[in-house]
């Protein structure tokens, strides 16, 4: 009997191995779908960060020299290992990580520049599950569907991935796939990163990271259903159509669901690749003013911000039938619809900042939460030093010595800066997010702070406000002052940008001149 009962586990062992190594091999199976094998790696990896914060700053002098080198290592070996839980978990961990990334002048810069690499480590499904998505989404295979598709992707993010295709009525279009497993997972790895969050906020009370997990929470069903992309791509389209240099992809909504997206195929170079805008005789500075307005009229306008403009969803190139240069923006997945109050109050926040009135600074960053941190809320959405909001935002450009001293307190001041995070409106944290990542591309094509770009944010301010104004009034006189007032501001504005070109053409005529003075021409 138990020679019988040995034989027969034997087998069943040997079974389940063979079955196991069947799937695993076939790709039905991923040691990554466990659980325990998620939650596992995820609290290895937060206890192993702790550890290391606890143990390596414990003897070392607070605010010493040595602190500081000591500080920026345990930075650096905390960012690689949180860069390896993202890579390995995929998914929801990738797209936080990716946010994590973007907040370039809120977290250490060993954090920010070693989770950069997770835009372009993004998982890819096979052909296979691509397949099985399409199937099941639109009732038939792919030879059904198109004439064409290409079994590489040409982008993959940390939720879909997105293959060039061409129809049977001969149309290209550019078909968005989310992962397999990403909706199942999604819900529980935001529990997950939940308790992690509320456990390392025991040992370190002044970190106050809960804000991340709640915008999580809240943004990742919408960003896992593609109808509601598809949607955000039109009503930008059409609330942005005045911008001819603006392209939005057409959505094709016979061929869509929840998880497929079929949209019209565009093409061009992303945003910060400077090649291409060489070989394309694309001019950087036409693109960052262009940038600018899309924005600006987004947040100061309409009230409906496109909260996801890394570089891969940014593209630039020259209009096939105009040969205009045109920005083409992509995923639409992640829109923050910002209240009346909020607009407005941000609208004066920054119409005091342009101007500098240090007192209404003060008033607007008070209404918007930031109470005795309003230093630091005028320095985090500026990205610029309090002594340059204090002499003007747009009187100099930002300088190499600036960008280190930043860098520098934000490490300094992170306790204050997670506080203030918990403090302000949670649509502030998208906008916060949307900053730094223009700010990036500004960085690349080197036009970051121009007064051009200051400018064109103050118009949209004035337009606004008076928008505003005159919905709240019944009076003719009133509306006709209003609309008196707006026109006279924005003179004002145009006559100030251009005293500011004529200044920068007599400082280009003064170099020139120097430069005939000191190199004179051979005879």
């Amino acid at each position: 009997m138990a020679r019988r009962a040995l034989k027969l586990a034997s087998w069943t062992s040997m079974a389940f191995a063979a079955s196991g190594f069947y799937l695993y091999s076939n790709k039905y199976l991923d040691p990554n779908d466990f659980g325990a094998v998620r939650v596992g790696r995820a609290v290895a990896t937060t206890a192993a960060i702790s550890y290391d914060y606890l143990t390596s700053l414990r003897r070392v002098p607070y605010g010493s020299e040595e602190y500081a080198q000591v500080r920026s290592e345990v930075h650096l070996r905390s960012a690689r290992r949180l860069c390896e839980l993202c890579c390995a978990n995929r998914g929801t961990f990738i797209k936080v990580g990716q946010h994590l990334a973007a907040l370039d002048y809120l977290l250490p810069q060993e954090y920010t520049s070693t989770l950069k690499v997770l835009h372009s480590q993004a998982p890819k499904s096979s052909m296979q599950e691509v397949s099985q998505v399409i199937r099941e989404d639109l009732g038939k295979e792919i030879p059904d569907l198109f004439v064409s598709f290409d079994d590489t992707p040409m982008g993959a993010a940390s939720l879909a991935q997105v293959h060039k295709a061409v129809l049977h009525d001969g149309r290209t279009v550019a078909v968005k796939v989310q992962h397999p497993k990403v909706q199942m997972q999604s819900s529980k790895d935001i529990l997950l990163m939940e308790v992690l969050v509320l456990a390392v906020k025991q040992l370190f009370p002044e970190f106050e990271f809960m804000w991340l997990v709640d915008e999580a929470k809240k943004n990742l069903p919408l960003e896992l259903d593609f109808l509601n992309e598809g949607r955000n791509a039109e009503k930008v389209a059409q609330m942005l159509k005045h911008f001819d240099f603006l392209k939005v992809p057409q959505i094709y909504w016979e061929l869509s669901t929840k998880r497929v997206l079929l949209m019209e195929f565009l093409d061009g170079g992303q945003v910060n690749d400077r090649d291409y805008m060489e070989r394309n005789k694309i001019d950087v500075n036409e693109i960052s003013r262009h940038l600018g307005k899309i924005y600006s009229e987004m947040i100061f306008v309409n009230g409906f911000v496109h909260c996801d403009p890394h570089p891969g969803n940014v593209l630039v190139r020259k209009g096939p039938d105009t040969g205009k240069v045109e920005i083409v923006l992509l995923d639409h997945g992640l829109y923050q619809m910002l209240t009346e109050e909020f607009r407005l109050d941000y609208c004066n926040l920054w119409q005091s900042l342009i101007w500098t009135d240090m007192e209404k600074v003060k008033k607007y960053c008070h209404r918007l939460g930031a109470g005795d941190f309003y230093p630091l809320l005028a320095c985090m959405l500026t990205a610029r030093s309090w002594n340059s909001v204090n002499r003007g935002i747009s009187q100099a450009p930002v300088t190499a010595t600036e960008n280190t001293e930043i860098r520098n307190n934000a490490a300094t001041y992170l306790p204050q800066i997670s506080q203030l995070l918990n403090r302000v409106p949670r649509q502030m944290l998208l906008i916060f997010k949307t900053n730094d990542l223009l700010r990036g591309i500004e960085a690349t094509l080197g036009t970051r702070a121009s007064a051009s770009s200051f400018l064109n944010m103050s118009r949209c301010c004035v337009r606004a406000l008076a928008t505003h104004n005159k919905k709240n009034t019944y009076s003719y006189f009133r509306r006709t002052q209003i609309s008196f007032s707006e026109t006279f501001s924005l003179w004002q504005i145009s006559f100030h940008e251009l005293i500011l070109r004529a200044k920068a053409l007599r400082l280009a005529s003064w170099v020139l001149a120097l430069l005939c003075w000191l190199l004179p021409a051979p005879h």
